[in-house]
């Protein structure tokens, strides 16, 4: 084994799961994507037969009301609990970080410590807290005088964004504590020095440097909203306002082993991923252009 091959050899194991768990099921898609099943018979008994469809199911997605609505209903999503999430996330890691801290490894814990917790216990959990009858939250809320139903159609949705923003805050607030960390001590002793406060500092030197990993949180946040699946398909026995296209991933599950529409599935499904690729690079070309306009 030579130097040039040995790399290769190291990687091969890894190579061959990712090709075969992440390339070859992207390169599938696409290609399902343009196909239609065409069935024989009344029921399909004399057989199914694809057929090169072209963009139609392409053209069937993007007119299919529903999966539009889920795409916007995802976006307006995106908007306040990824917002909500990476400011309570930042502020928490800020302080954490701040020389005032104290027990700043047991509160990093004790924030994190929701995401060790599986989404789908996580949302089981939370579902107990939001029926009415079961939940003290409700109750107490019923006490002075306020009717919220958690899981109504107008509600179900900031429901579920909150399940998302206790479940992942810790998280990415660890993403942006290992930023702060590879902060250069010295710009810390020549603030001190030149008397400025802690949120000069923070606003000054630490906010300016943990930009990447702000971005790679929001990028990350973007990519997890359009994914956005268990939560909502855990609580669409528990709310009517949670249909079986409530979320574009939902709507390809829906039309892959509801529907038996492979095609349509394989579509929404890159859609969806064109769209996350899309926003992702958005917040991107946002933050680049603002870098240059400091």
């Amino acid at each position: 084994m030579t130097h040039k091959t040995a790399p290769w050899v190291l990687l091969a194991p890894f190579l061959v799961v990712f090709i075969g768990t992440m390339i070859i099921p992207i390169i599938m898609a696409i290609g399902y994507s343009f196909t239609s099943v065409q069935r024989h018979g009344l029921l399909g008994e004399e057989g199914l037969t694809n057929a090169f469809a072209g963009f139609d199911n392409y053209v069937a997605a993007l007119s299919n009301a529903n999966f539009v609505e889920s795409i916007g209903r995802m976006v307006l999503f995106g908007i306040v609990q990824v917002t909500v999430m990476i400011v309570a996330a930042t502020v928490l890691a800020l302080l954490l970080e701040s020389a005032s801290a104290k027990w700043p490894g047991f509160f990093r814990a004790t924030y994190f410590l929701p995401y060790g917790i599986p989404g789908v216990i996580a949302t089981i959990l939370w579902s107990f807290l939001y029926i009415p009858g079961l939940s003290p939250i409700v109750d107490v809320m019923q006490l002075v005088g306020l009717d919220i139903d958690f899981l109504g159609p107008n509600m179900v949705l900031w429901s579920i964004a909150n399940i998302v923003t206790w479940t992942y805050t810790g998280y990415n607030m660890l993403i942006i504590i290992a930023q702060l960390k590879a902060i250069p001590g010295e710009l810390y002793e020549a603030a001190k020095i030149d008397g400025a406060s802690s949120l000069r500092v923070a606003m000054a030197i630490q906010l300016p440097l943990i930009r990447p990993a702000l971005m790679l949180t929001i990028i990350f946040s973007i990519i997890g909203t359009l994914q956005l699946f268990a939560e909502p398909r855990l609580m669409q026995t528990m709310s009517a306002g949670i249909t079986s296209e409530y979320t574009p991933n939902m709507s390809a599950y829906a039309f892959a082993f509801q529907y038996n529409d492979i095609g349509m599935a394989a579509a929404q499904a890159v859609i969806i991923a064109l769209a996350a690729f899309l926003l992702s690079a958005v917040a991107l070309g946002v933050s680049n252009w603002t870098e240059k306009r400091r």
